[in-house]
């Protein structure tokens, strides 16, 4: 029987889920100003708009978003039209509101961004550029897992049914020659889907064994005493694989081009300032996850997390594809037609007027 202290963390974590839930239903909440963003003189509007909306998450492998905001690189390019924040939670929850339109622009995870793309018969969304690779791991406790056959019998949780991590964990399984049902995650590994908010306490409350989780959830249940025991880079060929994108509406897309590439400027220019000054884009990604959420990660959490994510423009297509194939496999997903998800042409502008090499869209873009 689990001592008191233990039961009752249990009972918390489990008495959150509904209100979770509930959070992530919603068109996220919005980002605090920090102040920092200020127009310049003289700046005119863009397109004619008044704002451009942009949605992310708080989470380090949204590094890009979090650093254009913090340091003012999309209110830059963006001039006399405001740039405006709405953070989120899940995936769902931002492609409700790319669709209702109460987002322009967001950064997002290839799972979502498949689901949103085939579930519209590929007429809502784009692709636009890539942001993150890297930054997921399998981590668990080594008291109970000692090496990767130990993972069979055990509880592991994901952040969502049908979530990037999910497919991922669901793929790896398979490859064990392991059986689990997708949609209940029951068989030879429970898999149990946990908000990454409540993740860590779950481990602690020894709900969980372990989880196949982002950063910089993963570094906090290794601050708990959790053991990597798989990074998915090693999986993946050159240990790349897409985490995260850049989405825009289609109509948006079509109607506002220069403010699609103004929100593009600033994310190579975010990207190119992330890789020269790394210590000062850490620090800037933690003060806006403190402005976001009102806590800042400590730094035996944000210094392993942040090393282990690699931003790039390169939306690394071919392995958005074979994401989508993990998903069809595991029962997640009827195959898709994923011909056009990427509009790439904007993002080589940009790279080309700034002396980058273009990227390619793996034979799945309009041009």
């Amino acid at each position: 029987m689990p001592a008191p202290s233990a039961l009752r963390r249990s009972l918390a974590v489990i008495a959150a889920l509904p209100l979770l839930t509930l959070a992530a239903c919603g068109y996220g909440s919005q980002a605090k100003d920090d102040g920092t963003a200020k127009v310049a003189a003289g700046a005119k509007k863009i397109d004619g708009l008044d704002s451009v909306k942009i949605g992310y998450f708080g989470n380090l492998t949204h590094g890009t978003a979090l650093v254009g905001v913090n340091k003012g690189f999309f209110q830059k390019e963006l001039g006399a039209t405001k740039a405006s924040y709405a953070t989120f939670n899940a995936g769902p929850s931002e492609i409700e509101a790319l669709n209702s339109k109460s987002i322009d622009i967001g950064w997002i995870g290839p799972s979502p961004a498949i689901n949103g793309y085939t579930k519209s018969d590929g007429k809502n969304l784009k692709i636009i550029g890539g942001s993150a690779s890297g930054g997921v791991k399998l981590v668990v406790n080594p008291d109970k897992i000692k090496s990767l056959k130990d993972v069979k019998g055990k509880k592991i949780a994901t952040p969502q049914l049908g979530n990037t991590q999910d497919v991922a964990f669901l793929n790896w399984i398979a490859d064990q020659g392991w059986k689990v049902d997708a949609q209940s995650g029951k068989g030879d590994v429970t898999v149990v889907r946990t908000d990454n908010k409540i993740t860590p306490d779950a481990y602690k409350a020894g709900s969980i064994d372990g989880a196949w989780v982002p950063e910089p959830t993963a570094s906090k249940l290794v601050a708990e005493g959790g053991k990597v025991l798989l990074d998915e880079a090693s999986l993946w060929p050159d240990k790349k694989f897409v985490i995260t994108n850049i989405i825009v509406r289609q109509d948006f897309l079509k109607e506002h081009p220069k403010a699609v590439e103004a929100v593009l400027k600033a994310s190579v220019e975010a990207n190119k300032w992330i890789n020269a000054n790394p210590d000062a884009a850490k620090a800037a990604a933690n003060k806006q996850l403190e402005a976001d959420s009102g806590k800042a990660l400590k730094a035996e959490v944000l210094d392993p997390a942040w090393k282990s994510i690699q931003f790039t423009n390169d939306p690394l297509a071919a392995t958005l594809n074979t994401e989508a194939e993990h998903a069809v496999t595991a029962g997640l997903l009827k195959k898709p037609d994923l011909n056009g998800i990427y509009d790439l042409t904007i993002l080589n502008k940009v790279l080309k007027a700034d002396g980058e090499s273009p990227v390619d869209a793996a034979g799945l873009g309009t041009s």
